[in-house]
């Protein structure tokens, strides 16, 4: 099968990689869309040392698995976990210590025209979300599990720092929160489309020092993570959504100073990104920007990685 490898910091499209072996309790899944996003370009930087195939932002068919399940288009949980470990007994599966993940570690991604995964990691997709719309549903489960780990309401000020592809989708899935949001960035394209649903954008100077309750990290930059940590009330909680390729320095006695709670936040809940996204309560539609054939993938990194492109689909059919 086709598929885009990533050994040494290089991508490659190999042409000739066999099919993925399914281990007990596993599907095989037919790719039909894929979604680079910035973990992959993360991983393309040097972020963790991955071997294999990137990827892991996907809708397919499935056709090898149950028979409720063959032929119909699903999304994928990414982490393969083992079931057994005191995590995967206390019911977090995302922490498991012996999983895989697709696309970032021990498990070939979805930037092929085939992946394999546990078959209690696929959900079924419903007939009103199209094909396109349904890959964002990894990075709308993420955007989720902030509200899981924080509580967030009407009567908290929250800042989101960063106007790229994740911050959009954290400041949608906030606003559903009904509370005082404000999202910042650099690019006024970007923040538009934020503007355009209500939602209240400005640039830097908008993150005024001591006055948000909850502010989300979402540029994977050292200025992101300085200027969502100044904006903090005293015991304010500083939500980090972003992988970092580099060392991330931090003024450690002032996070003491004014006890704030630092979350790190990564996987989310897959059935209620599903219901988000099939019942129109946010937009991704606006965030793709190109759509590349499995071939030209190498093309797409490139476009994914020019300052300010949003969302690339890889069109695996």
């Amino acid at each position: 099968m086709k598929a885009v490898w990533l050994e040494n910091q290089k991508l490659e499209l190999k042409t000739d990689l066999p099919l993925p072996e399914l281990q007990a309790g596993e599907a095989r899944v037919k790719v039909l869309r894929a979604g680079i996003c910035n973990t992959d370009l993360e991983l393309l930087r040097g972020y963790y040392p991955y071997r294999g195939v990137l990827g892991h932002e996907f809708v397919g068919v499935v056709e090898n698995g149950p028979e409720n399940l063959v032929n119909r288009r699903v999304v994928g949980e990414i982490n393969a976990a083992c079931r057994d470990c005191r995590f995967c007994r206390q019911g977090v599966p995302t922490h498991c210590e012996n999983r895989t993940v697709l696309g970032i570690v021990n498990r070939n991604g979805a930037f092929a025209q085939y992946l394999s995964l546990p078959i209690e990691n696929l959900h079924l997709i419903p007939d009103n979300v199209d094909t396109d719309v349904a890959t964002f549903t990894e990075p709308v489960a993420a955007a989720l599990e902030i509200q899981k780990q924080v509580k967030i309401g009407p009567n908290d000020r929250v800042l989101v720092v960063g106007d790229g592809k994740l911050g959009q989708l954290v400041a949608q899935t906030l606003a559903l929160s009904g509370c005082e949001l404000v999202a910042i960035g650099r690019h006024r394209e970007k923040l538009d489309l934020l503007a355009a649903r209500g939602i209240q954008t400005g640039f830097e100077e908008a993150a005024i020092a001591r006055s948000f309750d909850v502010s989300v990290e979402c540029t994977g930059n050292p200025q992101g993570f300085e200027v969502a940590r100044r904006a903090l009330r005293p015991r304010g909680t500083l939500v980090l959504k972003s992988t970092y390729a580099g060392r991330l320095e931090i003024d450690a006695s002032a996070i003491v100073v004014d006890e704030l709670t630092l979350v790190g936040s990564r996987c989310g809940p897959f059935p209620e990104a599903i219901a988000v996204l099939a019942g129109d309560r946010i937009d991704v539609k606006p965030l793709i920007q190109a759509h590349y054939p499995l071939d030209e993938a190498i093309a797409a990194f490139d476009r994914a990685q020019t300052r300010g492109v949003l969302k690339v689909l890889l069109d695996i059919d």
